[in-house]
C-alpha cells in the first residue's frame, strides 16, 4: 500500500487539495494499493478561513489537526514542524505531498525531508524573484529538496530547469486549483448581499492583504483613493481580510459606494468573481481564476510569480505605485479590456494526471 501524507494550511492550499484527494479515492476504488492521510496544519484556524472550504470542497475531516495557530513567521514554522515530526513519527508514510507556498508547504517539506521521507510538490517552480515575499522563500526552501515537481505551466519547468532539477523529475501536469473552479462552477453560491446597484457586471470585486499594500496607512489610503476615483459610479465589493481590517478601521475610509463585508466562503466569493465587472487584487490565486472565468484582473504588485496569466490570460501587472492605476481601470470602464486565452493542461484534469504519476513512480502499477 502506497501511503500518502497530504499537507493543508491555510486557505489556498485546501483548494488545491481537495480535487488530490477525490482522484486518490477514486483511484483507491477501482484497485489501486494507495491511501492517503490528511494532516491540518492549523496555520489558518478562523472559520471562514478554513472550516468552511472542508464543507464547501467535500473534502473529509483531517485525520489529523497540529493547530499550529498564529504567532511570527518563525514561531509557527517551528510549531508545524515539531508537531508535524510527531505526527511522521507516529503515522509513518512513503510520501508527504505539499501544495502552493505557504509556511505549512516548507515547514512540513524540511520536516519530512529531515525523516528521509519522499517530498513532491504541487505547483512547483513557480517564482516572483522578490525574496521580500515570505512565499518566495517558501517556494524556494521547498523546491530545494523536492524529490518529484508537479508544475501548472512550462514556465515553471524552465524555472526549475535553471536551478539544476533534471527533467525526469519535473511534471507538466497544470492547476490543481483550477480543477476545483470547473468542478463547482454549477455550484456557485450567490452571497445575497444587500447592496444597491449590485447587478451581474457592474460591480468591482477588490481584496487587499500583502504588507506592500495594506500595513502603511498613506499608501492604503492613496490606493483607495485611486481606486474610488477610477472606478466610475459601480459599487466595490470589498471582502476585507484580517489583517487589512485594522489599518482600514484606522483610517475611517468610507464612501457609498464602497461596500466592506466579511470574508466569503469559496464558492460565495467565486460567484461575486464570475458575475464581476473586473477584479482588483494583489492575491496570486485570484489572478488564475479570473483567467478562466474571463473577468478582467488587476493586480496591484511590482511583481508576480504567474505570467502566464499576463501574457495568456486576463491579468494586468499595475503595481503599488497608485498612481499608474488610473489608466487600466479607464480600459475597462470603456470596454477595451484584452480578452484572455486558454492555458495548457488547465482543463479540470490535473489531479488525474498527477496521482496516475505518484502510483507510476512509487509504487502500484495497476493505473491505466
Amino acid at each position: 500500500m502506497l501511503k500518502i501524507t497530504i499537507i493543508a494550511g491555510a486557505r489556498p492550499n485546501f483548494v488545491k487539495i481537495a480535487p488530490i484527494i477525490k482522484s486518490i479515492e477514486e483511484k483507491s476504488a477501482n484497485g489501486n494499493a494507495i491511501d492517503y492521510r490528511l494532516v491540518h496544519t492549523g496555520q489558518h484556524y478562523d472559520k471562514k478561513m478554513s472550516g468552511s472550504f472542508f464543507e464547501q470542497l467535500g473534502i473529509p475531516e483531517p485525520h489529523a489537526n497540529l493547530a499550529s495557530g498564529g504567532g511570527t513567521q518563525a514561531e509557527q514554522t517551528a510549531n508545524i514542524m515539531v508537531r508535524f515530526e510527531q505526527e511522521l513519527l507516529e503515522n509513518p508514510c512513503d510520501v508527504v505531498l505539499v501544495v502552493g507556498d505557504v509556511t505549512s508547504t516548507m515547514a512540513c517539506s524540511i520536516t519530512a525531508k529531515k525523516l528521509n521521507i519522499q517530498v513532491v510538490h504541487v505547483e512547483a517552480g513557480i517564482r516572483s524573484y522578490d525574496l521580500s515575499m515570505p512565499e518566495e522563500i517558501n517556494r524556494m526552501v521547498t523546491d530545494s529538496i523536492t524529490d518529484h515537481f508537479y508544475t501548472t505551466t512550462e514556465i515553471a519547468n524552465e524555472n526549475l530547469k535553471k536551478t539544476g532539477v533534471s527533467e525526469d523529475r519535473i511534471h507538466l501536469v497544470g492547476n490543481t486549483m483550477i480543477d476545483t473552479l470547473i468542478a463547482n462552477m454549477d455550484k456557485l453560491i450567490d452571497p445575497q448581499l444587500d447592496i444597491d446597484g449590485l447587478t451581474d457586471g457592474n460591480y468591482f470585486m477588490l481584496t487587499l492583504h500583502r504588507p506592500a499594500n495594506v500595513d502603511q496607512e498613506q499608501h492604503l489610503k492613496n490606493m483607495m483613493d485611486a481606486i474610488l476615483d477610477g472606478t466610475g459610479n459601480h459599487p466595490i465589493v470589498f471582502p476585507v481580510h484580517p489583517r487589512t481590517a485594522k489599518t482600514l478601521q484606522q483610517l475611517g475610509i468610507v464612501d457609498p459606494r464602497l461596500h466592506y463585508i466579511e470574508p466569503l466562503s469559496y464558492l460565495e466569493f467565486n460567484h461575486l468573481v464570475k458575475n464581476a465587472k473586473a477584479v482588483i487584487t494583489d492575491s496570486g490565486g485570484i489572478t488564475e481564476e479570473t483567467t478562466v472565468m474571463g473577468i478582467p484582473c488587476l493586480t496591484l504588485r511590482d511583481n508576480t510569480e504567474r505570467p502566464e496569466t499576463i501574457t495568456l490570460g486576463t491579468n494586468e501587472l499595475v503595481g503599488t505605485d497608485p498612481t499608474k492605476l488610473a489608466p487600466y481601470l479607464a480600459k475597462i470602464l470603456k470596454g477595451e479590456w484584452k480578452k484572455g486565452g486558454t492555458i495548457p493542461f488547465w482543463d479540470g484534469k490535473t489531479s488525474e494526471r498527477i496521482v496516475k504519476s505518484i502510483l507510476e513512480i512509487y509504487g502500484d502499477r495497476k493505473v491505466q
